[in-house]
């Protein structure tokens, strides 16, 4: 299962229980940039394999990503702010996910935002 999750954009509080309580129960978390995704899970206490996903690995890890997927583990893709496909890097990871039948979920925002997934 890979789960897209928005993450607060400024204010830690923005941020939806659902959102928190998927952080804590994913194999790992794959983040845009680690150190600023720290801080958001250091203050919500979530203690969580943590791994870089951005433009600059997503084509080297992303047959690796989807193999662990495959086998049942369960990953959470999160940006520095905001949801992950809209401007940040997440297209590729969804999209071969989707081909791998591996089941896609898209949390919603406390706000309006355009969410992907399936």
């Amino acid at each position: 299962m890979l789960y897209i999750v928005p993450t607060p954009i400024g204010n830690f509080r923005d941020i939806t229980f659902r959102a928190i309580e998927v952080l804590k129960e994913v194999d790992l978390i794959l983040a845009e940039d680690t150190r600023t995704t720290s801080h958001l899970l250091n203050h919500y206490q979530i203690n969580r394999p943590l791994s870089p996903y951005h433009q600059h690995n997503e084509h080297k890890v992303v047959q690796h990503l989807v193999n662990q997927l495959r086998e049942g583990k369960k990953m959470a893709l999160v940006t520095d702010a905001g949801t992950p496909g809209i401007s940040d890097p997440a297209f590729l990871l969804i999209r071969e996910a989707i081909k791998a039948n591996v089941k896609v979920e898209c949390l919603r925002c406390n706000g309006f935002c355009a969410c992907v997934g399936q």
